[in-house]
């Protein structure tokens, strides 16, 4: 199994163009995929077909899938991709209000620049009445959704984040309270959800377990990470999962395992994003992911989960300077603007140059709406709930 490559990263100029992989990194890299042997309809786009069908492949179906990607099967995954986005959402696309609410974790993840060991990084707490003045303004410009997320800090105790979502939907009755602070018991679970969250990101990272176990300390593990998932799933969340584009040491058959537990968990939202490596971590001199390996993943998944929440992420916005926009146009339905105060915003480096640290909340909405609307789409005032639960709710 060969690591996938950056081959196909954004040109020097900016764009993000897809490129042909080098010679040297032809032969069944990720990032940069070998030349298709298939002429136009062959296996490639019949597998494609298929998984926008049946919305299912095999595990060898999925490892040929990410093995035999060019530009021009690109171009179609990406328009079958929006097509069927098009369909569920219209031009639709939802916002999630960012706010990073602390910087502190007690883990160790080998690619995250708020590691425990990043002595370097300057830490930092938001209060109750800080998250609620930014829930305050986001609301003023149209979020109805507020995403709280944070390294997992444990000055926070669970009576803390009840609190915080209990203040949050009293004032703002009429949004959505999602939570992205980690690995918690099921019993915290419980309480967050019954005083008001609405849904839950966790992403599972990697669903191969050797390769979890390479970018994670010892003390984390695949399968307690898929327990918390599941747990959050039976509890009522509207759960989102996801996983790093191009970490250090994937291989297709790590991307075809991601495809599969998702396609098991069958999650209301899956966030992916390229890795992006961090100055103060131990992945620093590896190659980041790349753009054309992104966009294939998401199209993939929109075949694969038609109705699901897939945001274009800031991560690729990060590689690429169209890279949301690029998103959207392979299937993605999701921004993620940041409301967190600008006074922190660089202090919540995840990795290196993390785009749109210097822009006040109200400068980076207008901005993201001018940008969808070049594309032909428009920020809908919406939860953006996932279909299922919109239907529940018509039901009641």
């Amino acid at each position: 199994m060969n690591r996938f490559s950056a081959a196909a990263a954004p040109d020097a100029a900016g764009g993000t163009g897809v490129k042909a992989s080098s010679d040297a990194t032809r032969a069944k890299t990720v990032s940069g995929a070998a030349d298709s042997p298939d002429m136009p309809g062959g296996r490639t786009r019949a597998l494609l077909d298929r998984l926008e069908g049946e919305h299912s492949l095999s595990r060898d179906e999925w490892v040929y899938l990410f093995e035999h990607r060019d530009a021009e099967s690109l171009e179609y995954l990406k328009q079958k991709a929006r097509a069927v986005a098009d369909r569920h959402f219209g031009k639709d696309i939802y916002t999630r209000g960012l706010i990073e609410f602390t910087n502190y974790c007690r883990n160790d993840c080998l690619y995250c620049g708020i590691r425990r060991s990043n002595r370097k990084a300057e830490r930092y707490r938001l209060t109750r009445e800080e998250i609620l003045q930014c829930c305050e303004d986001g609301y003023a410009l149209g979020f109805r959704t507020f995403v709280l997320q944070g390294g997992e800090d444990e000055s926070y105790s669970d009576e803390d984040i009840v609190e915080i979502v209990r203040s949050i939907k009293a004032g703002f009755p009429d949004c959505a309270v999602t939570l992205s602070i980690g690995e918690k018991s099921r019993a915290s679970y419980l309480r967050f959800f019954e005083a008001g969250a609405d849904r839950y990101l966790l992403r599972h990272e990697t669903a191969d377990f050797g390769h979890y176990r390479r970018l994670h300390p010892p003390e984390l593990s695949p399968e307690h990470r898929r327990e918390c998932l599941w747990s959050l799933k039976e509890i009522g969340y509207q759960v989102g999962t996801g996983f790093m584009v191009g970490a250090p040491g994937q291989t297709a058959e790590c991307l075809a395992e991601d495809m599969l537990f998702i396609r098991e968990l069958e999650p209301h939202m899956v966030g992916i994003g390229p890795f992006v490596p961090h100055h103060e971590t131990p992945l620093a001199k590896e190659p980041g992911g790349s753009v054309e390996l992104t966009l294939w993943c998401i199209g993939v998944l929109r075949l694969m989960l038609p109705q699901a929440l897939i945001p274009a992420t800031t991560a690729l916005g990060t590689i690429a300077p169209d890279g949301r926009e690029q998103g959207i146009l392979a299937g993605a339905n999701v921004v993620m603007p940041n409301l967190s105060p600008v006074a922190v915003r660089k202090k919540y480096e995840l990795y290196d140059n993390k785009i749109c640290t210097g822009e006040e909340a109200a400068e980076c909405r207008f901005c993201l709406a001018g940008r969808m609307e070049r594309i032909g789409y428009h920020i809908a005032v919406s939860r953006g709930d996932h279909p299922s639960r919109r239907k529940e709710e018509a039901d009641v």
